[in-house]
C-alpha cells in the first residue's frame, strides 16, 4: 500500500500492549448487538446496560440551568469547594465520618474516570505491580491497572460465600506485592452486600501490607434493607472510596462523582488528574452539590427498583430460575439453565429480543450467570420478563 499524495510506502504506527491487548468493552459490544436487532425491525427491550432510566430530580436541573450563564472558564480540578463540602456533608450524614473537604475529598467525572486513573497513584510495576481485583467484577478495575503497566490478580466471589471474597486466602507474597485492592458493595453485578465486619478485616490486611483499599460504592444508596455500611467507617488510612449520582440521583448524563478518603491518595491524584484533562463544568459541580446536600429524593428512587426487583423475582421464581433476591443495586443475577454457558444462553434471550449481560463478560467468575437491570418501565420489564420465563421451563 502506498500513499496517493507522495508515492511512498505507508509506514505501520506502533501499537501499545494495552491497546493490542485489549478487549471488546462488553457495553459497547451490546449497544452494537441491540442495534445490529433493532435494524432489521426486532423489538428489543435493553435489561444490559447498568443505566438508571429515570428522569433526573427538577431541583438538580434547575440548578445546573441557574449556572449556565455565568461564563465558560477551564474548571479545576479540585473540584469547587461548595461540591467537596457537599459531598463531606453526605457522607457524615451517612455514615457518621466526619472529613475535611479541603483535603480529603476530591470530585470526578463519575467514578469511572477516577477508577481508570487511580493506579497511576499508587502503583509500581516494580516493586509493587499488582492490583487485586474481585472477579467477576465492572471491567474498569482491570483496564485502569493494565494502562498503568500493573499485573491483575483476580480474587473470586464465589456464591458459597455470599460473593465476598475470601481474603484470608490470598497468599503473603501476593499481598507483600500488591499496590490496590479493590471491593465493590453493594456489588455490581450479583447485588450482594458486606457486612461492617468484612470490610473492617479488609482493611485491617490493607494497613498491615501497605496496600490501598479502593472501595467502588456506586449503590450505596440503592439498598432494600437496612443502609449498608461503607469503607470509611473503618477509618481513612490506606482507605479510599468512590461515590456517583449516577445511581443515587438518576443523573449519569452529568459524570459526576467523587473520591474521598486517605489524605495520601487524595493529594497524589491531585497532582495526577491535572495532566489527564479531567476537571467536571462548573455548573454540573453546581447540580451535584443541589444533589448531594438533598436526600429525600433518593428514597423514591429506590422505591421504584424495589419494586422492580420483587417483582421480577417473582416472576422468575415462578418460572423455575432458582435466584438469589439482591440486596441492593437494580441487577438480578441469574443463574443460567443447566447445559448452558453464559453467552449462549444470553444468545438465548437477544433471539427473543431481550438484552442481557452475560457474566462471562465480566471475567471467568461470572461464567454460569448472566445479569439483568432492571432499568426499563414497568410495562416493558413484564414483556421482557414473560419472554424470558420460557426459557427456564
Amino acid at each position: 500500500m502506498r500513499d496517493r499524495a507522495a508515492g511512498s510506502p505507508v509506514s505501520s504506527l506502533p501499537r501499545s500492549p494495552y491497546l493490542r491487548d485489549l478487549p471488546p468493552y462488553p457495553f459497547a459490544h451490546l449497544d452494537a448487538l441491540r442495534a445490529e436487532l433493532e435494524a432489521t425491525g426486532k423489538d428489543v427491550i435493553d435489561l444490559g446496560m447498568g443505566e438508571p432510566g429515570l428522569p433526573t430530580p427538577t431541583f438538580i436541573e434547575e440548578a445546573l440551568v441557574a449556572h449556565l450563564r455565568e461564563g465558560s472558564r477551564y474548571p479545576r480540578a479540585v473540584g469547587l469547594s461548595l461540591l467537596r463540602e457537599a459531598a463531606a456533608g453526605w457522607v457524615e450524614r451517612r455514615y457518621g465520618v466526619r472529613l475535611d473537604p479541603v483535603l480529603d475529598v476530591l470530585p470526578c467525572n463519575g467514578p469511572k474516570e477516577a477508577i481508570f486513573n487511580l493506579p497511576l497513584a499508587v502503583v509500581d510495576p516494580v516493586e509493587r505491580p499488582l492490583v487485586l481485583v474481585p472477579d467477576p467484577a465492572y471491567p474498569v478495575y482491570e483496564l485502569g491497572a493494565r494502562a498503568a503497566g500493573a499485573e491483575v490478580v483476580r480474587i473470586p466471589l464465589p456464591a458459597a460465600r455470599g460473593h465476598l471474597p475470601d481474603l484470608d486466602a490470598v497468599p503473603e507474597n501476593v499481598w507483600n506485592r500488591a499496590a490496590l485492592l479493590w471491593i465493590n458493595y453493594p456489588n455490581n453485578p450479583t447485588g450482594t452486600g458486606a457486612p461492617l465486619a468484612f470490610l473492617e478485616q479488609a482493611a485491617a490486611l490493607c494497613r498491615r501490607h501497605g496496600v490501598l483499599l479502593a472501595s467502588d460504592e456506586a449503590y450505596a444508596d440503592i439498598y432494600f434493607g437496612d443502609p449498608p455500611p461503607g469503607a470509611l467507617q473503618t477509618g481513612t488510612e490506606n482507605v479510599v472510596v468512590l461515590h456517583t449520582l449516577s445511581k443515587r440521583s438518576a443523573m449519569p448524563g452529568y459524570r459526576s462523582g467523587f473520591l474521598a478518603g486517605d489524605v495520601r491518595l487524595v493529594a497524589a491524584l491531585r497532582r495526577v488528574r491535572p495532566g489527564v484533562g479531567v476537571a467536571t463544568p462548573g455548573f454540573v459541580q453546581h447540580a451535584a452539590a443541589a444533589a448531594w446536600n438533598e436526600d429525600s429524593h433518593v428514597a423514591g428512587i429506590r422505591d421504584v427498583f424495589r419494586r422492580r426487583r420483587d417483582r421480577a423475582v417473582e416472576r422468575l421464581r415462578r418460572a423455575g430460575c432458582p435466584l438469589r433476591v439482591p440486596e441492593g443495586t437494580f441487577y438480578l443475577w441469574l443463574p443460567v439453565p443447566e447445559g448452558n454457558e453464559a453467552a449462549g444462553f444470553a444468545a438465548k434471550c437477544l433471539a427473543l429480543g431481550v438484552v442481557v449481560l452475560p457474566g462471562s463478560a465480566l471475567g471467568e467468575g461470572g461464567e454460569g450467570w448472566v445479569r439483568l437491570a432492571l432499568t426499563v418501565p414497568d410495562d416493558r420489564l413484564d414483556e421482557a420478563l414473560a419472554r424470558l420465563a420460557v426459557l427456564f421451563v
